[in-house]
């Protein structure tokens, strides 16, 4: 159990800390407006429009939770040259998060996730517009050479993998072997079909749909998120693997310990309330980098991580955690 002068001790440190966050950005567009009747033309609600709100979403959203808790940021994704990619700019901008890493593509459009939403933050219908088609060379060269140069500024980078396309294996093959050349851990918050990319991570953070679509095997009970957790382990293979469970909390397996084969641990879930789980492991994997770059070891940033997630989860959409939050939780 982590005490209140140890968890005070990690969060003031985030403000010494340099994170690397590279993957698929987007925008969440938020229409919200009141139902009052049914429409005449389908058995669908009508939505009479309020107003509009936007939020920062996949790889854009774990660097704003670094930046809402005082850490240092560099941001590596891209976005299409359109009205979302500008909105998205101006939601980095608004965020103070330097937007220079984040290279747009004339043919390429940017991620957007629209939910058409009730006052009472009842959803009614979402649409998707995205791409996951392969980055040119031009942009991929550019991610490329931009890592380089910023990765030994780093204490951790953040790989965050949703699957649309900013991704490819031989950017990854460069950005382990940099990272290992420079001694910088990799955190990777994971897609199934791309398990091999990571190779050598130091930290992958599956929720438990993603470990049972990779492991093929349920993960109802803590020993079945044990062994699900082992054979990320190995199959990755990887050093350490921290499992999300939803209302069951984690499922933390660390090997960084020396000396050890491995620590397991089950936390259980700090969430009163459960809102919207959306951006949640955004949180989890932003506060794991957090604070083992602040100096604490993964039980002490998993139970922080725990905490945060329980914070987020209780609220509407992709969300942050203030450092007065967090601490309040050990209060």
């Amino acid at each position: 159990m982590l005490s209140n002068q140890r968890a005070d001790a990690i969060i003031q440190g985030f403000e010494s800390t340099r994170i690397m966050v590279i993957g698929d950005i987007m925008i969440d567009q938020f229409v919200i407006g009141q139902v009052n009747r049914i429409s005449p033309e389908a058995p669908v609600p009508v939505v009479k429009f309020k107003h509009e709100e936007y939020r920062l979403g996949g790889a854009a959203n774990v660097a704003h939770n670094i930046r809402k808790l005082g850490g240092s940021v560099s941001l590596l994704g891209v976005l299409g040259s359109d009205d979302a990619g500008t909105q998205l700019l101006a939601e980095l901008k608004r965020a103070s998060i330097d937007p220079s890493g984040v290279f747009s593509e004339r043919e390429r459009i940017t991620t957007r996730k629209l939910r058409v939403v009730t006052s009472r933050n009842q959803q009614v219908a979402r649409i998707d517009y995205e791409t996951d088609k392969a980055l040119p060379h031009s942009i991929v060269n550019k991610l490329s050479a931009l890592l380089k140069s910023q990765i030994a500024k780093a204490d951790v980078i953040v790989v965050s993998d949703y699957l649309k396309g900013l991704l490819n294996q031989e950017l990854m093959a460069e950005l382990f072997l940099s990272a290992k050349d420079h001694g910088v851990p990799v955190f990777v918050d994971p897609k199934a079909p791309h398990l091999n990319w990571y190779s050598g991570c130091s930290l992958i953070t599956p929720n438990h749909h993603e470990a049972e679509k990779a492991t093929e095997m349920g993960i109802q009970t803590e020993d079945e998120a044990r062994t699900a957790a082992s054979t990320l382990q190995t199959s990755v293979p990887c050093t350490s693997v921290l499992i999300t469970r939803g209302e069951h909390g984690m499922w933390l397996t660390d090997g960084s310990l020396p000396g050890t084969d491995r620590v397991e641990s089950a936390l259980p879930t700090t969430a009163r309330e459960v809102s919207d789980v959306t951006g949640a492991g955004d949180t989890v994997i932003a506060m794991m980098a957090l604070s083992t770059a602040a100096g604490a070891n993964l039980s002490e940033a998993a139970e922080l991580a725990n905490h945060a997630a329980g914070i987020v989860v209780g609220r509407f959409g992709a969300s942050t955690v203030t450092t007065k939050e967090l601490l309040g939780a050990f209060a």
